[in-house]
């Protein structure tokens, strides 16, 4: 999804764009996802302003590419406390991401089941933002990089990164030829520091595992993306070991999504049934309504975690003609129209809408 809003962008403000993937269009990552466009579960920071940037940016791409065809539905987002810690954490949260501009409505106990009638009656309060939505990332990837007019080289992998005398990467060698090239993007996601070693340097990215259980559909039982106040922390955690906190809602085909999970073992493809069940009772604690309902699928993606939990965005000083747009964790598919918009304005030499700074890539200092 980055790489296909940064295609995008970069499209509109008239550059020539080629797209080299070596799978398929959202084959990776992005086919994983959930599709969340969230600013409720970032504090506020350089992030949160990245976000609240990224959010207005899809409702331009709604109404410009009509975003009935990728799903686009701005339906909202409900915070909901578990305890009453976690009811007094959210409230101070929800005050300091107020007063950063972001949309929040206080929902007390009683006025829960109002908002989502299935809700569990004993929780003590929660937050409603309504500038979360939520989008079918496959679509809206495919939708990107038609509207980009690119050209895309799907089943092509990029095997080197040719230096001029310079230093400056001038050529992309892939196994399909080469590409000569005034610039270079690597929004490779949870592959970017493999693709940063080929320019001899390095970013911290590491993949970090996640489950998305999905059911049999239903008639509609959830209106707006539910999860609880706990996801934020799960969010920002920093060791490897397995981290749950539910995140449930609804399709428009009738299933339910049910996340979310997070652990750092690498690439490890296994299916971890321990995880699995957390997913479902957290979600089953949060709507009883769902103790019956079906699993019929789950599937696995990684999130492509940097250890400051921030993306990098931007020229990569220690290789000219080096961008980076990667490192997002979970958030990518809502953050990536500020990243493309962002990235284009360097590639045209305009000065980016948002300050890039906290997301410059020599912060991570590891120049081979």
């Amino acid at each position: 999804m980055v790489g296909a809003a940064c295609a995008y962008y970069a499209a509109r403000a008239g550059l020539s764009v080629t797209v080299v993937d070596r799978a398929g269009a959202a084959g990776g990552t992005t086919g994983a996802g959930e599709g969340n466009i969230l600013v409720s579960d970032k504090p506020p920071g350089p992030e949160l302003t990245l976000a609240l940037r990224s959010a207005g940016l899809w409702r331009e791409l709604g109404d410009t590419l009509d975003g009935s065809r990728f799903e686009l539905e701005p339906k909202g987002g409900l915070m909901v406390a578990r305890s009453d810690a976690e009811h007094a954490a959210l409230g101070s949260l929800a005050a300091r991401q107020r007063a950063a501009g972001v949309d929040v409505v206080d929902v007390p106990a009683d006025a829960l089941t109002t908002v989502e009638p299935h809700l569990a009656r004993d929780l003590p309060g929660g937050a409603r933002y309504p500038q979360d939505m939520q989008v079918q990332p496959m679509l809206a990837a495919a939708h990107l990089l038609r509207a980009a007019r690119a050209r895309v080289l799907t089943r092509t992998t990029v095997t080197a990164l040719r230096r001029d005398r310079t230093g400056a990467v001038r050529t992309v060698v892939t196994d399909r030829g080469t590409i000569s090239t005034p610039a270079v993007v690597n929004a490779a996601g949870v592959w970017a520091g493999e693709v940063a070693a080929l320019a001899g340097t390095r970013l911290p990215i590491l993949p970090r595992r996640g489950f998305v259980l999905v059911t049999e559909a239903r008639p509609p039982l959830i209106r707006h993306k539910v999860y609880a106040a706990g996801y934020v922390d799960n969010v920002g955690r920093d060791d490897a070991d397995l981290g749950t906190s539910p995140v449930v809602e609804g399709t428009r085909a009738g299933t339910i999504l049910i996340g979310s999970s997070r652990e750092r073992v690498g690439f490890d493809p296994t299916f971890s049934l321990p995880a699995l069940r957390r997913l479902a009772a957290e979600a089953v604690r949060l709507f009883p309504v769902l103790a019956p309902v079906q699993v019929i699928r789950a599937y696995r993606g990684f999130r492509p975690y940097s250890p400051d939990h921030l993306p990098t965005i931007g020229p990569d000083p220690r290789v000219p003609g080096l961008h980076h747009a990667c490192g997002h964790e979970g958030a990518g598919i809502g953050l990536a129209p500020a990243t493309g918009e962002a990235v284009a304005a360097l590639l045209t030499g305009t000065r980016p809408p948002i300050d890039l700074r906290p997301f410059a890539p020599e912060r991570h200092d590891v120049h081979l």
